[in-house]
């Protein structure tokens, strides 16, 4: 092995170093003097070589775990050349703290172009989880072990919102290389939390037990509650197209939204969808659906009563987007072809749709024994 090795650095290249028999140190090519330490343990520091009264002698800058490639190229000039930058003063040009960049040169480029949904979910995750966490660092102070530890605390609570926060991070972090202000992307190399496929449908005895649910709610004074349930069930649209719905998206036989999660889409109205939105008092309101503290303000979900409601059915299990997944499986199970279920659900691809066109084991069943029935007869069994 040669007496010095000398490579590239990056965090991705010093994360893949492995420990051997003996402490061996692998030196960057960008930065003289910097390198990174691995000992037999598998521990790995950041070293550099200082020049005193004509002797050269490594100082530790600090575990890997907690300081970037670009963290440590820093504090070795720093330490070289003084509190002084280590470029030109032409040259220098300081790097924006996290919540700088985020409340300037990227939403200026990106947040206008984001659905209200989105930018709705973006602005809660920064403003809870992104902004407390790094905030005040400069983007080139931000370590991708810090990234980790903050997103597994998130995971362990909400890994699907944790999942998002990533997402707008890794986004944040990607336009922040663009701009120049860092190196490499400090999110690279952190995997989203796997999710579990759901599957999760109502047969038609789990409907019929919700129905019952859903009447006797009527009469205790919960109807809209009740009627936003069914909408779901019927339409299979998303839980906030029902709950933010306008008077103005409103037609005869149609629902004309202006804004879903894939764009403006028109929803087919059965019979009995159409009675749900024809008994909804007009209060003057834009939403069909309004807050009680104001027509101005759609209504809220309210899951106290979803909870409540699918406990008595006994389908505990289920979620208020699973009513969605049951009105796909149920078009399937009828015989509707899957591009016309995708319509029906406002799909961009028939990909999508297969994820909800699910089959009850009933139903299998009863397809195997009618394939056995007519390969049988022509078997003359």
């Amino acid at each position: 092995m040669p007496a010095r090795e000398r490579r590239k650095l990056t965090d991705a290249a010093v994360a893949r170093l492995r420990p051997r028999a003996r402490e061996y140190t692998v030196w960057d090519s960008r930065v003289p003097g910097l390198g990174v330490r691995v000992r037999p343990t598998g521990g790995k520091s950041w070293v550099m070589l200082e020049e005193t009264d004509g002797r050269s002698r490594r100082v530790s800058l600090g575990p890997v775990s907690v300081m970037s490639v670009d963290e440590a190229r820093r504090d070795c000039l720093v330490r070289r050349t003084g509190p002084v930058a280590a470029k030109p003063a032409a040259q220098a040009r300081p790097v924006p703290t996290f919540r700088e960049f985020v409340e300037s040169e990227w939403k200026e480029a990106h947040f206008a172009r984001y659905k209200p949904s989105t930018r709705y979910i973006a602005t809660r995750l920064l403003e809870t989880r992104s902004l407390p966490a790094f905030g005040e660092k400069p983007l080139d102070r931000i370590a991708p072990a810090e990234i980790r530890r903050w997103f597994d605390a998130f995971s362990r609570t909400a890994p699907g919102n944790a999942n998002r926060a990533l997402d707008v991070l890794r986004q944040i972090m990607n336009f922040a290389v663009a701009r120049g202000h860092i190196e490499t992307n400090p999110t690279r190399g952190i995997e989203r939390n796997r999710r579990p496929k759901m599957t999760r449908f109502l047969s038609r005895e789990e409907i019929a037990r919700l129905h019952g649910v859903l009447d006797a709610e009527d009469g205790k004074g919960n109807r809209q509650h009740a009627d936003i349930i069914r909408l779901l069930l019927l339409t299979g649209c998303r839980k906030n197209e029902i709950l933010r719905l306008r008077w103005s998206e409103v037609r005869d036989d149609m629902l004309e939204l202006v804004d879903s999660k894939t764009g403006p889409r028109k929803v087919p109205l059965n019979a009995r969808a159409r009675r749900i939105l024809a008994r909804q008092p007009r209060g003057g309101g834009a939403f069909v659906f309004p807050s009680p503290r104001g027509p101005g303000r759609p209504r809220r979900d309210n899951l106290d009563f979803w909870f409540r409601v699918r406990r008595e059915a006994g389908i505990e299990d289920v979620r208020l987007h699973d009513l969605r997944h049951t009105h796909a499986s149920h078009a399937a199970m009828s015989g509707v072809p899957i591009p016309v279920v995708s319509r029906l659900l406002g799909h961009s691809s028939v990909r999508m749709t297969l994820r909800y066109a699910h089959l009850g084991d009933r139903e299998i069943e009863q397809a195997a024994e009618r394939v056995g029935q007519e390969i049988g007869s022509l078997l003359d069994l």
